[in-house]
């Protein structure tokens, strides 16, 4: 579905990626894993034109989109959830679902796609009125990924979807997103919670000092001794 070629990235002159090349097949989870700072939203925000690469080419379904704007690649289906969930605090969660469905080939499905998100979170529906701001942080990233839902994505990429939550509401983020894929959705998942990650990844890149220095299934990366070690502390 998604094919990343030699994607290079600056911030003024400091070079932050190098040469990235990766891909996500159609109805699989592809997990991005690497401590902080290493260029993982860096990528995500290139994939959806956010930021633009210095070199390289991003192929959708075999196009190039790699000069669109943001609004074409939100239109084509590639949805962008970002770290720290980003939504309108003093807009209900009602209203923050919504924008979620402004393009072109998402408005004529509102009503139905808000039905499948109050179906998938519950306690959205109950909320639907409440101020998003107000929510808490499980209930914020719920709301997150519902708003992205809206959208019809192709390709769903979630930014540090478990960053700032206790650990038993980590355990249903990844839920929900295990949940997702089994509905078919396309997801690119970017973590620092490698194990949790991996485990429902079915393949995964290690992205260190801007390159990608590893690859495999997620089984395969979760045994690997350089990630069990520098990863795990194991």
């Amino acid at each position: 579905m998604l094919e990343l070629k030699g994607i290079e990235a600056k911030y003024d002159d400091m070079q932050v990626l190098f040469g990235v090349s990766m891909r996500v097949d159609a109805n699989e989870i592809v997990a991005l894993v690497g401590s902080n700072a290493v260029g993982k939203t860096t990528l995500l925000k290139i994939i959806s034109a956010v930021l633009k690469q210095s070199a390289g080419s991003i192929i959708l379904e075999g196009r190039d989109i790699s000069h669109m704007s943001s609004m074409d690649i939100v239109d084509l289906g590639i949805i962008h959830i970002p770290e720290g969930r980003k939504l309108f605090p003093h807009m209900s969660v009602q209203e923050n679902l919504e924008v979620g469905s402004i393009t072109r080939r998402s408005k004529k499905d509102r009503k139905s796609n808000l039905e499948m998100v109050y179906g998938l979170f519950p306690k959205l529906k109950e909320r639907r009125r409440q101020m998003a701001g107000s929510l808490s942080g499980g209930e914020q990233q719920m709301c997150a990924i519902g708003r992205g839902l809206m959208g019809n994505p192709k390709l769903l990429m979630l930014d540090e979807p478990s960053l700032g939550l206790a650990p038993i509401i980590v355990m249903e983020v990844f839920e929900i997103i295990r949940k997702l894929h089994e509905q078919g959705v396309t997801i690119l998942l970017v973590e620092q919670n490698v194990q949790h990650s991996l485990k429902i990844a079915q393949r995964g890149y290690v992205l260190e000092h801007g390159r990608i220095i590893m690859e495999g299934s997620g089984e395969e990366l979760l045994e690997n001794p350089h990630l069990k070690t520098a990863y795990l502390g194991l």
